[in-house]
């Protein structure tokens, strides 16, 4: 079965060699305190720079999940609360998550076809950081760098932390744009769940080590302070940074990665366009994504094409939370091969 779920999602076809490799080559039992390690760690850093565009001020830490990324954020880099700019499911969790921890988060839910005004958004004065989701996975809409822009410029006093679970890996980001941007493996990185990315500008950094260390698991200054020699504060999943090291060593650059997403995007666009019996979940073609594209219709259309395509050996995204029965998603990662996107174009064509 050829999975086109924006997540879990399809995997890279090389990971059987890199399993191998890190059998062979004892990764799977290397101490995270060991010189493999601590090499590794910084090979992934540097791969980050070059492939993905990463500025070298910024600090690059490994956590379990975006998940643990929304509670690091509140618990060390947030005094008075944040306030969230969000559309879809996904962004509303994170606000939900941070205001357990700080009563006093705000947040602002925005049309996603319409997207952020920026200039309409009254930024509250004693907030730390203001949070969105760049690719909001679950009606299919994104933020753009155009936009963030914007949202940079209004918010210059604030720091700024950006979700971008279902883009990062897959779409060109600024990352200079933001202070604080998180995602997981499991989508346009092509790999199993089970770890987490956190990106830190030195503002952030400087932040976290004004509020000094809250707690101690997730304090940002104690995985900042084993950071700095390579190595994590407890025992990571070892094998996943391996995957995520080999996987980034094979990809090509991301302005490459990005040209080719778009492009597949446009295809799909134009064959949803052409059949009567689809509608986009998102009607503006500047606020969709360019990562996850989201069909809706009558819950029998959607349960029709569902199973139709599994007949063919294509396994289509549910829709998600309110829009479960009504829509259905398409990945459009790096993972997914030509040869499998013909096979999708095809279907999608005949049915």
């Amino acid at each position: 079965m050829i999975s086109f779920s924006p997540g879990p999602s399809q995997v890279f076809p090389q990971l059987p060699k890199y399993f191998q490799e890190a059998f062979v080559k004892d990764i799977l039992s290397a101490n995270h305190r060991s010189r493999t390690f601590m090499n590794m760690y910084q090979e992934v850093i540097q791969l980050f720079k070059e492939k993905l565009h990463m500025p070298d001020d910024y600090q690059l830490l490994f956590t379990s999940s975006a998940t643990e990324n929304w509670e690091i954020i509140s618990q060390s880099l947030t005094i008075k609360g944040t306030f969230h700019l969000y559309s879809g499911a996904f962004g509303k969790k994170w606000f939900d998550y941070a205001k357990h921890i700080h009563k006093s988060t705000e947040g602002i839910k925005f049309d996603p076809e319409q997207g952020i005004e920026p200039f309409k958004v009254d930024i509250p004065l004693d907030t730390d950081i203001v949070c969105l989701t760049q690719n909001e996975t679950s009606n299919a809409s994104e933020v753009n760098m155009e936009t963030l822009t914007e949202i940079r410029e209004k918010a210059a006093n604030k720091l700024l932390a950006v979700d971008a679970t279902s883009s990062m890996g897959g779409i060109e980001l600024d990352f200079s744009l933001a202070d604080i941007w998180f995602a997981s493996v499991q989508k346009c990185f092509g790999l199993p769940a089970g770890l987490g990315v956190l990106i830190l500008s030195p503002k952030a950094v400087q932040k976290a080590e004004q509020i000094g260390e809250i707690g101690r698991y997730n304090s940002l200054n104690f995985m900042l302070e084993n950071a700095r020699q390579y190595q994590t504060h407890y025992t990571p999943n070892v094998l996943a940074i391996y995957l995520l090291q080999r996987s980034l060593q094979d990809r090509e650059e991301i302005q490459f990665t990005d040209r080719k997403l778009r492009g597949r995007m446009q295809e799909l666009e134009n064959i949803v366009a052409s059949k009567d019996k689809f509608r986009y979940l998102n009607k503006f073609p500047e606020q969709r994504s360019r990562t996850v594209l989201g069909i809706s219709g009558t819950e029998s259309m959607i349960s029709e094409i569902k199973a139709a395509a599994e007949k063919q050996g294509l396994v289509m995204g549910s829709g998600y939370g309110s829009l479960k029965n009504i829509s259905f998603r398409i990945a459009n990662f790096p993972a997914i091969d030509d040869e499998q996107f013909e096979k999708l174009k095809g279907f999608l064509k005949e049915f």
